[in-house]
């Protein structure tokens, strides 16, 4: 499956487009975190692209987040570890490798990010830094759905919280035109 086709097939399926920018969000943190740590970028970008596909046919039963998008994703050509990923994702399978876990955390880091850019003076990207970021991250109150203890999960990657903020953070500023922020 190639990107435009993915990116196709997320519009049909989700039409709020604070959604489609998470999504979106999601895959740039993806490739920039398989460029850190060897995976493919292409591959786990298309996880990130595609891992809330059913989020609105799902929000109001979240036990069958992910099942769908298996569903729908069956008559794509898709390699296995983006299926496992995108389930690892929302937990119906264990994370089992670096793209599982890399999503796992990166999903809410995104929110988190997005959030702290709404609460800068300045509300762009751009104009967040590590500091600002880590801030708001203390903050308990402060994005709440963004879950610090999914976050956390990055030590599973090899790298540090700091680092890997820093890497999503720096991902996000490379679209902050796409993101709208």
């Amino acid at each position: 499956m190639t990107r435009e086709v993915a990116l196709e097939l997320l519009k049909q399926h989700l039409h709020n487009k604070n959604l489609i920018k998470h999504c979106l969000a999601v895959e740039q943190c993806m490739k920039a975190m398989a460029k850190k740590l060897g995976g493919n970028e292409e591959t786990w970008g298309l996880a990130g692209l595609l891992h809330d596909l059913d989020y609105e046919l799902t929000e109001k039963s979240p036990e069958r987040h992910t099942k769908e998008t298996i569903k729908i994703l069956q008559n794509y050509e898709l390699p296995a570890e983006v299926l496992q990923a995108i389930q690892a994702h929302a937990g119906q399978v264990p994370c089992q490798t670096a793209m599982d876990w890399a999503i796992y955390s990166v999903d809410p880091t995104t929110g988190l990010i997005i959030a702290a850019a709404l609460m800068h003076p300045e509300k762009k990207l751009k104009a967040v830094d590590l500091e600002f970021l880590k801030r708001r991250y203390k903050e308990k109150s402060f994005a709440r759905g963004a879950k610090r203890e999914e976050i956390e999960k990055c030590v599973n990657l090899g790298l540090s919280l700091d680092e890997f903020l820093s890497i999503c953070l720096q991902a996000m500023q490379e679209i902050d035109q796409e993101l709208g922020l």
